[in-house]
């Protein structure tokens, strides 16, 4: 890989807007290649017009990385936060499928917390716990959704000891901020779910909560 990973982790800390970087790397063909054309093929993931105006999976990736740029000072750890917005599709490449004329992905949140550390590690990094941590966000990057909806596939429990709730709840805020066509009141609203989400476990000691404004 021509690519090194400091240099990733320098955009991805630091950037205002890391979408600018990869969108470069993919115009340069510098993502032509294993293990980084894994990214690339984000690029033809199509995606629901109803959830997902901005197209396919990669035009949500960038936006989802761009607020993660705005929301990382937020983060207990901004590294594993980071790489988990990166990351949080991944699975939607071997899972999407077009069913009753509709664009589906369904289980992309488990099959993409295996794939990214393979994907990872073909990167060159192999610091096992940082790996296991990107993986679980990746993992629960969905549960907003169950939970909150009360669909069977949530796991609070599970979620709760596997993941810094701070942390999932800023990846939720950025997948749901990753959209196209929001307006202002669309964003406060939710941000305000974020909140509310979060107060419920203000008072249960699972780690440092921080105001997300």
């Amino acid at each position: 890989m021509d690519i090194k990973i400091e240099e990733i982790n320098k955009i991805l800390l630091e950037d205002k807007t890391p979408s600018k970087y990869f969108n470069d790397l993919l115009e340069e063909g510098r993502l032509d290649k294993y293990p980084l054309s894994e990214l690339k093929k984000l690029k033809k993931i199509e995606q629901s017009k109803v959830h997902h105006p901005e197209g396919n999976v990669w035009n949500h990736v960038m936006l989802v990385l761009d607020n993660g740029a705005h929301y990382r000072e937020y983060a207990n750890d901004k590294k594993v936060f980071m790489w988990a917005l990166l990351m949080h599709d991944i699975g939607k490449i071997s899972t999407t499928k077009l069913r009753k004329g509709r664009w589906t992905s369904y289980d992309h949140d488990r099959v993409g917390a295996d794939e990214c550390i393979k994907l990872m590690q073909d990167m060159g990094i192999n610091d096992t716990d940082f790996l296991n941590r990107v993986s679980n966000l990746v993992r629960y990057h969905m549960h907003f959704l169950y939970i909150t909806n009360k669909l069977p596939f949530g796991n609070t429990k599970e979620m709760l000891k596997k993941v810094d709730i701070n942390d999932i709840t800023l990846v939720f805020l950025c997948d749901r901020l990753g959209r196209g066509n929001l307006e202002k009141e669309d964003k406060l609203e939710i941000i305000a779910a974020m909140h509310e989400f979060l107060d419920k476990y203000k008072d249960l000691g699972y780690g440092k909560l921080n105001f997300i404004k």
